[in-house]
């Protein structure tokens, strides 16, 4: 090999070095990231827990119906950009919904509810690692709750979204937002788990007589069964919630660096 050609080849190595080690000191969680991986721990499981223990389960009910519409929301929105007339939202006491629209491109419709729904949820959980972002983030669900109340025809609907509406403008003032940080990053747990376990609700338990994939399918014919669908859905949803955490770990952690670095100085 050339001179010229090894001093390339040398310079190769340590910018693709530098570029891992950089790539592993940005997923590498600070010590303020390590506390917030475990509350997401400690959110995951208290879910899992709550979820169908008798009476406790209340607890989580306003989440529940805050998620549902979450995934009705996202049906909604992606209807409108699909050119669909959007009649109503409506979100009922058993934790389900339904979106009632004219129009639209339902191969991009259908499949909004799930994916759209876990997508909000990865967004608030990567938000949930700064107290800014989190702040951003609770402007983006009000919008989104704004924009539920708009289509909603019944009252649940309406005071689920005016309740937590009203919770995060409580919290946006409460401790300069600390609390505000909790919470969004509850919901974004949340969000993310509900839409895992509403697609194995209702493909693997089969406890829903007629699911988003399996009208999905039904469109598509016999290319592929709602199964297939829903695990292929379920798996979208799970990387989201993943990319969640590690863009979180890795957008935030300059903002963590100044802070340190100022205080030193």
């Amino acid at each position: 090999m050339a001179p010229a050609d090894q001093a390339s080849y040398e310079h190769y190595l340590v910018a693709r070095q530098a570029v891992q080690e950089h790539a592993v000191n940005a997923l590498t969680p600070t010590q303020d990231q390590k506390t917030i991986l475990i509350i997401i721990g400690v959110y995951t499981a208290a879910i899992l827990v709550l979820w169908n223990m008798p009476i406790i389960k209340i607890i989580l009910s306003p989440f529940k119906l805050l998620t549902v519409g979450l995934h009705e929301f996202s049906h909604a929105i992606v209807g409108c950009l699909t050119c669909a007339k959007i009649e109503s939202i409506e979100i009922d006491p058993d934790e389900g919904g339904v979106t009632r629209m004219r129009g639209g491109i339902p191969m991009c419709t259908l499949p909004a509810g799930y994916l759209g729904s876990s997508l909000i949820g990865a967004v608030l959980v990567m938000c949930g690692f700064n107290i800014l972002a989190s702040k951003v983030a609770s402007i983006i669900l009000g919008v989104c709750l704004l924009f539920t109340l708009w289509w909603a025809k019944n009252w649940l609907t309406r005071c689920i979204g005016l309740l937590f509406i009203g919770v995060m403008v409580f919290l946006w003032w409460l401790a300069h937002g600390e609390g505000l940080k909790y919470f969004v990053l509850f919901v974004g747990v949340m969000s993310c788990l509900y839409c895992l376990w509403d697609i194995l609700d209702d493909l693997v338990f089969r406890k829903a007589f007629e699911s988003d994939a399996s009208k999905f399918a039904k469109l598509c014919g016999s290319c592929m069964s709602s199964r297939v669908w829903g695990v292929l859905w379920f798996i979208i949803s799970l990387l989201f919630f993943v990319a969640g955490i590690l863009i979180g770990l890795a957008a935030f952690k300059g903002n963590i660096y100044i802070k340190k670095h100022n205080n030193w100085g």
